[in-house]
């Protein structure tokens, strides 16, 4: 909405008397989503890009006004990133897309639908959606696994992330395996000695610069003890 926002502000849309209502019009085939979705029974449902808006999710109105050279339905299109740089003096959008970015997010596509995203980065979306809410003190965050399928420097940006929550007075709660983000916690509790049947006992509850004889402490020791 911010963003339909700033361009029916732009003098072109101004001359063509398209005001934020009509530039922010979805499409009305498939009401915004960009998508069809075909029903499959007991197989998961199938979707296919609207043929109406050629999966743009806008009506024919949001092609005609154009900033920084693009149209709304293709900034939609860009990466998170590329269109942080193109507003990047519009403060009203890129304190979010600031947040996405810190969670290592920023190559998604700005119109990139729900059902796309891997569980680790639909959590990692919803750690954005908080830190740009800038609610206070005293929430507490569950998070299972954000680091899946990440690479390394996207973990590490996580970390950042999830300190920052923790140093303005928030809980952070993970499940998680990824050694570089366990080394960084305050209290670490492994479960085991072994996966299935064979674990779910607490076999460490500590610090981790304290692991000992576990699965799980030479891997953090290795890390602990790079400079």
């Amino acid at each position: 909405k911010k963003l339909v926002k700033i361009f029916a502000e732009s003098p072109e849309a101004h001359a063509l008397g398209l005001d934020e209502k009509k530039l922010g019009k979805r499409c009305s085939i498939c009401g915004g989503s960009g998508t069809d979705r075909i029903d499959m029974g007991f197989l998961p449902d199938i979707y296919t890009e609207c043929e109406t808006c050629s999966g743009t999710g806008y009506s024919p109105e949001a092609w005609d006004v154009r900033l920084h050279g693009y149209n709304l339905p293709e900034i939609n299109q860009l990466t998170i990133t590329e269109v942080y740089e193109l507003f990047k003096d519009e403060k009203r959008i890129t304190e979010p897309l600031k947040a996405v970015i810190d969670v290592g997010l920023g190559y998604l596509v700005l119109h990139q639908p729900g059902y796309s995203l891997s569980g680790g980065e639909a959590q990692r979306l919803k750690i954005a959606a908080e830190l740009a809410k800038k609610t206070g003190k005293g929430t507490l965050y569950i998070l299972d696994e954000p680091t899946l399928g990440q690479h390394m420097e996207d973990v590490e940006r996580l970390n950042s992330v999830l300190q920052r929550l923790v140093d303005e007075e928030n809980s952070v709660i993970v499940v998680e395996h990824h050694p570089s983000l366990l080394a960084q916690c305050d209290w670490l509790i492994e479960l085991g000695p072994e996966g299935g049947e064979e674990g779910g006992y607490v076999i460490a509850s500590c610090p981790p610069e304290q692991l000992r004889d576990t699965p799980t402490a030479p891997y953090i020791e290795r890390l602990l003890e790079e400079p």
